[in-house]
């Protein structure tokens, strides 16, 4: 995209990247808590997700930062590795294996995914970001922002942590949820946006201002004060040396460790796996469908993890749930990535304080609605109506990225399509049609494009019901693929039906190899 389009949707990029940093920021703090990592190291990948990734990435509307689902293969890595700059070490060299593998076209990897899938995952984050955000929304926040386990670091569980929040109401949360939430919904009304003095001012922004002025309102009486635990927790520098001072940087003598080394490839895999899948994603959810180049995304990716690597970073990945709020808030090309990347970076340089004003139920409210929106009851309907075929790859998805997490839930979800696949090849390689004339039955047995070894248990099936003294005709005309079994059992058929006074006629049975559809793709660069 040239520079003329980016600066021509300042309009919308701007107030999107507000709301993608005010999201950004606690989960890059919570992220690097459930990291086991400094909290630094969180921000630091934020803005390097934001700044280099968003600069070099060919998505127009992808949003990359630490991730939760590397935060478990973290916490263990760096307890591994006895270190968190020897673990650098390793985010430094999957960088490189990530530019490697954008080098190498292995890209196109996501496009294997079924959309079941894809849609399941957008679903079961969106199911995950809501429940998640409920205890914050109601003031109790013993799991930090950014913990997206069932089995949490507090020793709850999703459920458990929801009952206990509502034991441990806070009214003056409440409030500030409530209010928020009013904005939010108010600012998506056709009302507001007949309002041009209204509708210039983004609603999640107005909402953080409106949380921050009730918050230092409450904190003048004692019984409604809300509770330092339930503000935004970011390290306030005393000096810009100090600020300096949060930067780590990897320890290279221990780059020949195979340790380190099996750790760069997994986080390499891992990483690549979750953007392209994001990738995926966010071009289903963009609503002018662009289309992302995934070689592209990898080694922007790749440089983006170098770097992170180098100055004291978490592993950066595509993030759905920034990805998600920065097209829900009308985000239309990469600057509102790029300038969500340096209001995190001016933000903790210059308004640390004032950021920790911000109450967490106001960015519950922001997360309530992205949540919402990426599993509305609607796409549930939509994925039932399709068939069981469609909603069970899709619900089972949803379900384990719930109770599991994440790459468990796509893994479940891709093995369950992969069987369902399977099951129809196993039903449907063939049409089969019946005229019974009231003497003799005539079959004709129409195969399809591709017939595969898959396909051997039902021909077989169906072949063996033929009643003798039948006509059947077995038409391969429309076959451009036979595997060698199947026809192996045709030509072993026709011995029986000799034997059986079966009358049968073969179509274009030898001749399916000369048939090889031929699509010509005509490119045009307008």
């Amino acid at each position: 995209m040239n520079k003329q389009n980016i600066l021509g949707h300042l309009s919308k990029d701007l107030p999107a990247s507000v709301v993608v940093f005010l999201v950004a920021l606690p989960l890059c703090l919570g992220i690097a808590l459930a990291s086991g990592a400094p909290l630094y190291s969180g921000i630091i990948a934020g803005i390097v997700g934001g700044i280099v990734v968003g600069a070099m990435s060919g998505s127009s509307l992808g949003v990359s930062g630490p991730a939760a689902g590397l935060a478990v293969i973290v916490l263990t890595a760096i307890q591994d590795l006895g270190s968190f700059e020897v673990f650098l070490v390793a985010v430094v060299l999957a960088g490189i294996l990530q530019i490697i593998m954008g080098i190498a076209r292995m890209g196109i990897i996501a496009y294997y995914f079924p959309s079941s899938v894809i849609h399941g995952m957008l679903a079961g984050i969106g199911v995950l970001i809501f429940f998640k955000q409920i205890p914050h929304a109601l003031g109790y926040d013993k799991d930090p922002e950014g913990d997206f386990r069932f089995i949490q670091v507090d020793s709850e569980n999703t459920f458990s942590e929801i009952s206990r929040a509502f034991s441990n109401i806070s009214p003056s949360v409440v409030i500030i949820t409530v209010i928020s939430l009013a904005i939010l919904l108010l600012w998506q009304t056709k009302f507001i946006s007949k309002i041009k003095v209204l509708a210039a001012v983004p609603g999640p922004l107005l909402a953080v201002i409106v949380g921050i002025v009730l918050n230092v309102f409450f904190a003048k009486y004692p019984s409604m004060a809300i509770d330092a635990d339930h503000l935004v927790k970011l390290p306030v520098p005393k000096s810009f040396n100090d600020f300096l001072g949060n930067f780590t940087f990897p320890d290279f003598s221990a780059i020949t460790d195979y340790r380190v080394i099996l750790t760069a490839a997994i986080i390499a895999v891992v990483a690549s796996l979750e953007t392209l899948l994001c990738v995926e994603a966010t071009d289903k959810l963009d609503p002018h469908k662009n289309i992302t180049p995934t070689n592209k995304e990898l080694i922007a990716q790749g440089a983006g993890n170098i770097i992170s690597g180098l100055i004291g970073g978490l592993p950066v990945t595509q993030v759905i749930v920034r990805s998600s709020a920065n097209i829900q808030s009308g985000g239309r090309t990469k600057l509102s990535s790029i300038v969500h990347g340096f209001l995190l970076l001016i933000s903790v340089v210059l308004i640390p304080t004032l950021l920790n004003m911000i109450p967490l139920a106001t960015l519950a409210a922001i997360l309530l609605i992205v949540g919402y929106k990426l599993a509305k009851p609607a796409l549930f309907k939509k994925m039932w109506s399709q068939g069981w075929s469609q909603f069970i790859p899709f619900i089972v998805t949803v379900v384990c990225i719930f109770f599991i997490d994440l790459l468990w839930g796509i893994s479940l979800g891709l093995a369950v399509a992969i069987i369902v696949i399977l099951w129809n090849n196993f039903k449907i390689p063939f049409m089969l049609e019946v005229d019974d004339d009231g003497s003799q039955k005539e079959i004709v047995l129409v195969l399809s494009e591709s017939v595969t070894f898959l396909n051997k248990a039902s021909l077989l099936n169906t072949l063996d019901k033929i009643p003798d003294g039948s006509k059947l005709t077995i038409d391969a005309s429309n076959t451009f693929f036979m595997h060698q079994d199947v026809l192996e059992i045709i030509e072993d058929f026709k011995i029986h039906a000799e034997n059986t006074n079966i009358d049968l006629k073969l179509i274009d049975l030898y001749d399916h190899k000369d048939k090889m559809p031929k699509t010509n793709f005509i490119i045009s660069k307008n």
